[in-house]
């Protein structure tokens, strides 16, 4: 593994050098599912009426969309992208995976998005991921794919975990979560960093300033756009671990996913992801279809970020050629 190393102004240095992985995110071969008869499937249905009634609602978003201002449709945008970069380049690639560092303004602008997504607190996000990748398809995994698309984009939250989920989350120390005053700051005001953020914000911001009713406000870039990123989100457990080609390791289920990609601003480059955990950019071509990767580099150059994780290009090719599919293309 390699990184690129960055100066305080966010500019690459030029040089390259070594650095260690990070542990808790990486694949463990040595766990083995229990045999036996699986524990029985514990239905959440409060998990199912809020599910059910959040995609009626944004359903109604969609009928309403037409009577909703331009203005509006715009300011749903910018919360879409608030909120995806909270999630995947905050939860994700910076507490997850540590793939790169960020300062003080950042982190909080980052945890700011992610509480506009409300996908669990980041420190429960993060250690839920990092199981995801240390036990990825096993019982371990909480949104194991082997047991079908509908379980590991949805299915995963509407039932209670598998006890080995439970089991291998506690056993993750998550020193660096912890030890983060941003990351505990948001966890200990999470319901109220949620009602604030994912609700009261994207809706009052179009009614006091231009003049959006709230009903408009509230199911579109309130509901509806929560929708799209916790959909577009779920993809990247669901669709990019079923559909697509696997170049870098074709003995894991992670694929490249199009779709995904785009929907997840970046993150369905997933065959390669697996592959590279630590890699900032979750993909060996840059920008290309990843407004994450544009995001972070924008935040290195100007001094917000800085000592980005990198997978080397001898590294990528070496190999895609001893384990993918033999559909690896460069650029």
């Amino acid at each position: 593994m390699t990184e690129t190393k960055t100066n305080p102004s966010g500019q690459s240095s030029g040089e390259v050098v070594g650095v260690s992985s990070t542990v808790e995110d990486v694949f463990d071969d040595t766990y083995k599912e229990k045999e036996g008869p699986k524990p029985p499937r514990k239905i959440v249905w409060r998990n199912i009426v809020l599910m059910t009634l959040l995609h009626i609602g944004a359903l109604y978003g969609v009928i309403i969309l037409p009577s909703a201002s331009v203005l509006t449709l715009g300011w749903s945008v910018v919360c879409f992208l608030i909120s995806a970069l909270g999630v995947t380049a905050g939860a994700h690639r910076l507490w997850s995976h540590r793939s790169y560092k960020a300062s003080l303004p950042l982190r909080v602008f980052l945890a700011v998005g992610n509480s506009m997504a409300f996908q669990n607190d980041i420190l429960e996000w993060a250690r839920d991921h990092r199981v995801h990748h240390k036990y990825s398809e096993t019982d371990a995994d909480p949104h194991n794919a082997v047991r079908g698309f509908f379980f590991a984009h949805i299915g995963w939250l509407l039932v209670r975990k598998h006890p080995d989920v439970i089991e291998k989350g506690r056993r993750l120390e998550l020193n660096d979560l912890k030890a983060d005053k941003v990351v505990m700051f948001q966890r200990k005001y999470y319901k109220l960093s949620v009602l604030v953020m994912c609700f009261l914000v994207p809706m009052l911001v179009p009614w006091y300033l231009w003049g959006e009713s709230l009903w408009v406000g509230y199911f579109v870039p309130g509901l509806l756009r929560y929708t799209i990123v916790l959909n577009a989100t779920w993809l990247v457990n669901s669709a990019a671990h079923m559909w697509g080609n696997r170049p870098y390791d074709q003995s894991i289920n992670p694929r490249e996913n199009k779709f995904v990609t785009f929907s997840a601003i970046g993150e369905g480059f997933h065959n390669y992801h697996h592959t590279f955990p630590y890699d900032y950019s979750t993909s060996e071509f840059g920008c290309k279809l990843n407004l994450t990767t544009c995001f972070i580099d924008l935040m290195c150059f100007l001094g917000l970020a800085w000592d980005r994780k990198k997978a080397s290009r001898e590294l990528v090719l070496a190999r895609a050629q001893r384990t993918g599919d033999g559909s690896h293309r460069s650029g």
